[in-house]
């Protein structure tokens, strides 16, 4: 499998997550889930691993923590917008966004975030010693 095949599957795990956030999966959020992922390349891998995940009843706290980890392996990619863009509208996609599915959405945004300027702040002190 390819690695963006997996960064795919991960969405999969990641928006179960946020579909379980509030203790069930409604109508609404299946068909949402259904229609933004109709014609997408990946949307075969993004279904079975949220079907997967559903079928395992996962907790959340072990499939973010494993989507997590896996994004910050996989390194600073504009897809993660698109990971948020997916989570916002499942989570709109029955009577607006909850308190537990923003604290999911806030907290990929943030835990990337952090991670990635870390990143990005080591490989400037890095360059800089190369220098000196």
């Amino acid at each position: 499998m390819k690695k963006e095949e997996k960064l795919y599957e991960v969405l999969g795990e990641l928006l179960y997550a946020v579909a379980m956030a509030d203790g069930v999966i409604q109508a609404e959020e299946r068909t949402a889930f259904k229609a933004l992922f109709k014609n997408h390349p990946y949307g075969d891998k993004i279904s079975w691993s949220f079907e997967y995940e559903e079928s395992k009843k996962s907790s959340l706290e072990e499939i973010y923590n494993k989507v997590i980890n896996f994004c910050h392996g996989y390194g600073a990619t504009p897809i993660y917008s698109e990971f948020i863009e997916a989570m916002n509208s499942i989570a709109k996609a029955a009577n607006g966004v909850e308190e537990n599915e923003t604290k999911i959405i806030d907290s990929f945004s943030t835990d990337l975030s952090k991670r990635f300027q870390r990143d990005a702040q080591s490989l400037m002190d890095y360059t800089r010693e190369e220098r000196d």
